[in-house]
């Protein structure tokens, strides 16, 4: 079976009424959890995304609480595991302002971990890729919010 474009889709919705259009998405909702998260987000939280920065940031910092510093591996997986969610929640806001806020702040906690980074090239490179991130996503912002961006990563690098 061959995929729509979205540009398909787009055509075939407009011809739907709006409660063909309703049984759609409460029938995708059903099937996966990452659709019905997006549908929550857009529902319910896309208005106020302070909010939701801020609830993203608090299930952030229960993942850093509970994580097991003392093995380098688990660190590594529990580092993943937050950023991945993270990400998530970047992918459903597809705003660079959250995402940098949201970056910063896993960074930010990064560093405040008291693990052995330095001795796995792995943890080395996830907070390298993150600060790489941070900065691909500050390039794309105006210069205002640059400047205050960039002061943020300059004192993360040091």
């Amino acid at each position: 079976m061959k995929t729509a474009s979205i540009s398909e889709v787009k055509q075939e919705l407009k011809t739907l009424s709006q409660s063909q259009v309703m049984e759609l998405c409460l029938r995708l909702a059903r099937y996966k959890k990452e659709n019905k998260e997006l549908l929550t987000f857009l529902l319910f939280e896309a208005d106020d995304l302070p909010a939701y920065i801020q609830n993203i940031k608090e299930e952030m910092d229960e993942g850093f609480s509970g994580m097991n510093k003392t093995n380098v591996y688990l660190a590594k997986k529990s580092l993943r595991k937050i950023l991945r969610i993270t990400n998530k929640y970047i992918k459903y806001a597809g705003n660079k302002e959250l995402e940098i806020e949201l970056l910063l702040h896993y960074c930010t906690n990064y560093k405040g971990l008291k693990i052995p980074s330095h001795k796995s090239t792995a943890l080395t490179n996830i907070y390298n890729s993150q600060v790489k991130k941070i900065r691909l996503a500050i390039e794309s912002l105006h210069a205002d919010l640059q400047h205050d961006y960039l002061r943020q990563v300059a004192r993360l690098e040091d």
